[in-house]
């Protein structure tokens, strides 16, 4: 695999670091440009960076990079690399402007924002749920007038812990499930230093999760039809998402039904043998085993289990059955990995052993 020349547009924010970190020593990307706001702009990293917020120290290779300003420098930006990350805070029609604008420069941008995640032919992707999405981005590239530009987009960081669980149970028919999500704060760009509401408190409301909990997975187990990617028709999912004191790996309490209800076991086999794309081409940031089941009845916990594979796989446990829907189980995975940066660092794996960057 040849190496990538990336950029990290919102370098100096919370997911920005993570992917500083994961792209640190990649195989096939190779870090040049680092880019934030114009109050960043000019400014080595390791000065342009108010708070680092991650456990592991800041990479050393990135900390006297001077970093660009995403928006004036954009045909600057989109001149050194072959494609970028974007993790920003902007209002949401700032986003969409931006990304697009460095699509039209020829500059591939992989999002880790939601701005895009409801346009029609931008594919919201879990590598090994629904990879046959990226065929819409030739749609994209006619209605952008691109040979090279496109936007690709990360689902939601909370789907990651219940939607690769319900995946392969689609075959027995999911007829509805109800989902509760304990979310990190880390979720929220927070740690406990700068998150002191927090401690000792539960949060019942994260602004506009709830939508996303519930209309996301549509688009993912939707079909590419006609130059869109049409939302499947269901199932109904119903979602409460609160902000609980963890400080990575969010938690799902979920409840499913079926047209045909399976039994515990073919759901833990239908669990065991899944897996997708990222496995089928060995992509460096995908976990060997995607989902991991814990036959302990405290597991999964974030504290424990959120470094599964690196912090890529999806944790399960306490698989039973139900009074009211068929089963219920606890899911878990990393928000700020396979949630976040990590998530579109593999995505941007199999954009590019699919040739989509070249």
């Amino acid at each position: 695999m040849k190496k990538y020349k990336v950029g990290i547009i919102g370098a100096t924010g919370m997911v920005g670091q993570r992917f500083a970190l994961l792209l640190e020593n990649h195989p096939w990307f190779e870090v040049k440009v680092l880019a934030a706001s114009s109050s960043s702009a000019g400014k080595k990293y390791r000065d342009a960076v108010r708070r680092w917020h991650l456990a592991e120290p800041m990479p050393e290779k990135f900390a006297d990079m001077v970093v660009l300003d995403a928006t004036a420098d954009r045909e600057k930006i989109a001149a050194q690399v072959d494609f970028c990350f974007c993790a920003v805070n902007m209002p949401k029609e700032e986003i969409k402007a931006l990304e697009e604008s460095y699509a039209k420069l020829e500059c591939p941008i992989v999002s880790n924002n939601s701005a895009h995640r409801a346009t029609p032919d931008v594919p919201m992707v879990i590598p090994e749920i629904n990879a046959d999405h990226l065929e819409v981005i030739a749609s994209q590239r006619a209605r952008l007038g691109t040979k090279r530009g496109f936007i690709a987009v990360k689902s939601n960081c909370s789907l990651q812990s219940y939607v690769p669980l319900l995946h392969p149970l689609r075959k027995y028919g999911i007829k509805c499930a109800a989902v509760t999500t304990y979310q990190a704060i880390s979720g929220a760009g927070k740690t406990f230093e700068t998150m002191p509401e927090i401690v000792d408190n539960i949060i019942p409301y994260i602004g506009g999760e709830e939508e996303k909990s519930e209309l996301e997975p549509l688009k993912i187990w939707g079909e590419v039809k006609d130059g869109v990617i049409v939302n499947a028709d269901g199932p109904a999912i119903t979602a409460q998402c609160l902000r609980v004191p963890v400080s990575d790996g969010h938690t799902a309490a979920c409840f499913v039904s079926f047209e045909h209800k399976p039994t515990k076991q073919q759901i833990l086999e239908a669990w065991e043998n899944f897996s997708g794309e990222p496995q089928r081409l060995e992509l460096p940031s995908a976990p060997k085993q995607f989902i991991h089941y814990f036959e302990e009845n405290d597991r999964p916990q974030p504290k424990l289990d959120r470094m599964t594979e690196r912090g890529m796989a999806v944790c399960a446990g306490r698989l039973r059955e139900d009074n009211l829907f068929d089963y219920k189980f606890i899911g878990c995975s990393h928000n700020t990995l396979r949630g976040a940066a990590g998530g579109a660092v593999l995505l941007a794996e199999l954009l590019a052993a699919k040739g989509y960057f070249d």
